[in-house]
């Protein structure tokens, strides 16, 4: 089946613009978490939301989903890891799984985890933002897993159940994963070395760990990263008025395309997008 429309990212743009594509009768494939935007859940009190004012996040983000299941909206709970423009399409690679799209927005958000040092030089060489796609690659072998949220938790595990031994290093408090041949690294990731393949992960005092890999699990991928050839402007897509890229077909809306990081800006930006993405599929 190829979709009218990708949607990558399910919080305020991500939202906006999976409302007006379905009001307007578009096809759409929406990837990100069911759980909505962790920022927003992680928000004591939002003051400046037009018409819902001082609002807790979760409060918000249960009105976002009561939308959603009030629409018949569905959300694909799968990380896109690699997009392909292939002309009047797109391909979406989303673990194990390919999607077509004739047209695309990027709502990914702003990634508070920086990069490790080395990682895209050795990406498809040992690293890897995707579990189920390359974990069988490491099975008996010895690995590294940077897991940036919980709900990558049972991504771990089945990595687990592949390699010998892991070496891991959760980014949040609390991480349930506690299995046999999994220990727990003391402080951060700060960097991945090795020439031709990974060949260790360097913690942040300057200890070394052999591994034959690194896969590093986060709730976003760099755009650069995820769709090759996108303009950037420092770390935020670079866009037009009409929230369109330098990729024809391609959008980007919400804190991805820069300053200011508001709900009320990330919610114009996918409304814009979304009449955007629809002109461009009629033409």
């Amino acid at each position: 089946m190829i979709y009218d429309a990708a949607i990558i990212g399910t919080g305020p743009a991500g939202l906006s613009a999976a409302i007006n594509l379905k009001q307007l009768g578009k096809s759409l494939v929406w990837f990100g978490s069911a759980a909505f935007s962790d920022k927003v859940e992680k928000s004591e009190m939002i003051a400046n939301y037009p018409g819902i004012p001082y609002v807790t996040g979760p409060e918000l983000n249960a009105h976002f989903r009561s939308q959603v299941e009030k629409m018949e909206l569905c959300i694909t709970d799968k990380m896109v890891t690699n997009i392909m423009p292939m002309g009047k399409s797109f391909m979406l690679l989303a673990e194990n799984e390919m999607f077509e799209a004739k047209c695309l927005l990027l709502a990914t958000g702003v990634n508070a985890t920086k990069g490790f040092r080395g990682e895209l030089e050795l990406l498809g060489r040992g690293v890897s933002y995707c579990a189920t796609c390359d974990g069988f690659l490491y099975r008996g072998k010895t690995i590294a897993v940077y897991c940036g949220a919980k709900r990558f938790e049972h991504e771990v595990v089945y990595l687990a159940g592949m390699a010998d031994k892991v070496y891991l290093y959760p980014g949040y408090k609390d991480c349930a994963v506690e299995l046999p041949n999994v220990q727990r690294l003391p402080l951060p990731i700060r960097a991945v070395t090795g020439q031709d393949r990974v060949g260790s992960v360097v913690l942040s005092d300057g200890s070394e760990y052999a591994v034959e890999g690194l896969f590093c699990l986060r709730n976003a991928v760099a755009p650069a990263t995820l769709l090759s050839g996108i303009q950037l402007d420092g770390a935020h897509i670079l866009v037009d008025r009409q929230m369109r890229t330098n990729i024809p077909g391609c959008f980007a809306a919400g804190d991805c395309t820069g300053l200011p990081y508001q709900l009320a800006k990330a919610v114009g930006e996918g409304n814009v997008a979304a009449h955007s993405m629809v002109e461009y599929l009629a033409e």
